[in-house]
């Protein structure tokens, strides 16, 4: 029986859930599949993008394990594509590579004096909350008032770890010098701008309600925000969504303003102007916006300015290109009909696919993962004509590859022994783990027994 030897570059959910589907799929060939992280653990974003106080999103770890844990598919972590393997060593050890890398940079935003310093991407400030290897261990919190510009749910987190009390994020796995700089911070004031009007935000109703729960914080929305126009009306009546985000809002609209040490602010109708300051960040500069009756807005003329230290964009993801493969520099994806790379004149790259955000880019949630590896893997079924014809197909061959370059590479029972290192960091204080985050160390622990 013909056997297909598969990569996937990427072992977030978006690989993994490829990985499985394809294991399941209904097909007439074997399966052997290996999975390649850039990092020594796997998991991508659920690991490293999701706030360490949201434990049930981290749950989707548990079903990613699994699949992980059936002992069908390799992983090689801590190998970077482009350096310790390139798109001709795939060609000599498989048959075809999907790629899954996701998107890990932060979307520009550009209005004037973005760049100050003081001015941070959302995407960094996470990865270091969420102990990422690869950015530096110390973070800058040092100021007062701080701007969130971004009505999603990575505004949300962002916003909610600046204002949150240190010790409510100890019962976490925030490892310790995220706790002892946020215990370090002297924030008052955290301020969140969103471009429309609050029924056209793209928060999820659990995650908007647990901000009017944290201890110490006062939750302070402007009346002048509420005016609904038709559309913000009609939505509300329809989509269930919206109402529950309403009668939050409407909630906190009632409200008494407390003598909380931190208060947490949301202002709608706010467009992002420019971040002013003299080399580095002292304000933030809006313009008011109005509905225009399609659940759009329009521009009002009318500019504001808050007192600002620090400014955070969180205005989306952005993917990265990759080597030898295209890229769509504006839309930071992989170009791909379905899943199927295409080369500049649009015709499909035999062989090479694309899942996840790298394909469609940093939209939906983990739902639209699986269905969006779906697709991509019914192409790679059906394109049995256009696989590559590998001269090195045999599993020991990609081991002594990375062993000859001298890659200290991780595998899944070195994934096993640093999660079980990470809980047992924890078990003394109670806390479910604490991350290991220097790489050097992570890698340690996983290769302790090579």
């Amino acid at each position: 029986m013909t056997k297909l030897r598969l990569a996937i570059v990427g072992a977030g959910p978006a690989g993994i859930y490829a990985a499985d589907i394809l294991l399941k799929a209904e097909k007439n060939f074997d399966v052997s599949i290996d999975l390649f992280e850039q990092l020594p653990a796997p998991y991508g974003l659920v690991r490293y993008g999701v706030a360490p106080d949201h434990p049930r999103i981290k749950g989707i770890i548990t079903a990613l394990r699994e699949v992980l844990d059936t002992g069908r598919i390799r992983l090689f972590g801590n190998v970077l594509y482009g350096r310790d393997i390139t798109l001709d060593d795939l060609k000599k050890h498989y048959n075809a590579v999907i790629f899954s890398t996701g998107a890990a940079r932060d979307a520009d935003l550009d209005i004037p004096g973005i760049d100050l310093e003081g001015s941070y991407g959302a995407a960094e400030f996470v990865s270091w909350y969420d102990g990422h290897p690869d950015v530096p261990r110390a973070w800058p919190l040092e100021a007062k008032e701080v701007a969130v510009i971004g009505n999603g749910n990575v505004a949300l987190d962002v916003a909610r770890i600046l204002a949150k009390h240190a010790d409510d994020l100890l019962p976490t796995e925030i490892p310790s010098n995220v706790y002892d700089a946020l215990l370090a911070s002297p924030v008052t004031d955290v301020h969140v701008f969103g471009r429309r009007g609050p029924m056209q935000v793209k928060f999820t109703p659990l995650e908007l309600r647990e901000l009017g729960e944290l201890r110490d914080v006062d939750m302070i929305v402007h009346d002048e925000d509420f005016d609904y126009d038709e559309a913000s009306k009609t939505a509300i009546a329809s989509n269930k969504q919206v109402l529950v985000i309403d009668k939050v809002f409407t909630q906190w609209r009632a409200r008494e303003a407390g003598t909380a040490s931190r208060r947490l602010h949301l202002h709608f109708h706010a467009k992002p102007v420019e971040v002013t300051g003299d080399g580095r960040v002292e304000g933030f500069r809006y313009e008011r916006t109005a509905p225009d009756g399609q659940g759009g807005v329009i521009g009002t003329g009318e500019i504001r300015e808050l007192p600002v230290q620090a400014v955070y964009r969180a205005v989306g993801y952005f993917g990265s290109p990759l080597d030898e493969i295209p890229f769509d520099e504006k839309r930071g994806v992989i170009p791909n009909r379905e899943g199927q790379v295409l080369d500049d004149s649009d015709h499909p790259l035999p062989g090479v696919y694309a899942t996840g955000w790298i394909k469609r880019g940093p939209v939906g949630l983990i739902g639209h993962t699986k269905s969006d590896a779906m697709e991509t893997i019914k192409h790679v079924v059906n394109d049995q004509a256009n696989w590559w014809a590998p001269t090195h197909p045999d599993e020991q061959s990609v081991v002594d590859l990375l062993v000859e370059r001298g890659v200290e590479f991780t595998d899944l029972s070195g994934w096993h022994r640093l999660d079980e290192h990470e809980k047992a960091l924890g078990e003394p204080t109670g806390r479910a783990r604490i991350k290991v985050v220097p790489r050097d160390e992570m890698v340690t622990v996983s290769r302790a027994s090579h």
